[in-house]
């Protein structure tokens, strides 16, 4: 996994990247799959704002020489070229999809607010993150009225 950003970049460079230290022996990067690239310039456009899209070329995931912790194993390398389109772009990098709290927040806001799913949902308060973030607790199951406490969040 990885997530990384690359500021004031040049339109037409490519960009090579090699990310060290990954564990897994095989990557579905082999079978295709591309890193997800977000530029802040296109999610600018007026016209037509651009989101995070799959981008990269001469992508590889191989294992290198560089000893894993686990004897007698090699950890692994994903390389990996991105073309930038912008110049003075600052763009985002990233494995997978980013979750943030907030699409977290709001799933659980909609499973509270929908009447089929709310009566196997109870969500309570845990605790407050360093950041001042709501930790929740969920407990699901077939019918929330039979588990002690019952009912939403509180």
């Amino acid at each position: 996994w990885f997530y990384f950003s690359v500021a004031n970049t040049r339109a037409g460079q490519a960009y090579r990247f090699n990310i060290v230290n990954l564990y897994k022996p095989d990557s579905l990067s082999n079978a295709g799959l591309r890193p997800l690239y977000y530029s802040t310039v296109a999610s600018r456009d007026e016209r037509r704002p651009v989101g995070w899209r799959r981008a990269g070329e001469d992508i590889a995931y191989y294992t290198n020489k560089i000893p894993s912790p686990k004897k007698g194993q090699f950890l692994a390398t994903l390389t990996f070229s991105i073309t930038m389109v912008h110049n003075n772009d600052h763009v985002f990098l990233t494995h997978c999809y980013p979750y943030t709290y907030r699409d977290l927040q709001l799933f659980l806001n909609d499973l509270e607010n929908d009447a089929s799913k709310r009566c196997h949902l109870r969500r309570r308060v845990l605790c407050e993150t360093d950041a001042g973030n709501i930790c929740d607790v969920l407990t699901i199951t077939e019918n929330i009225n039979r588990v002690a406490g019952g009912g939403a969040r509180g």
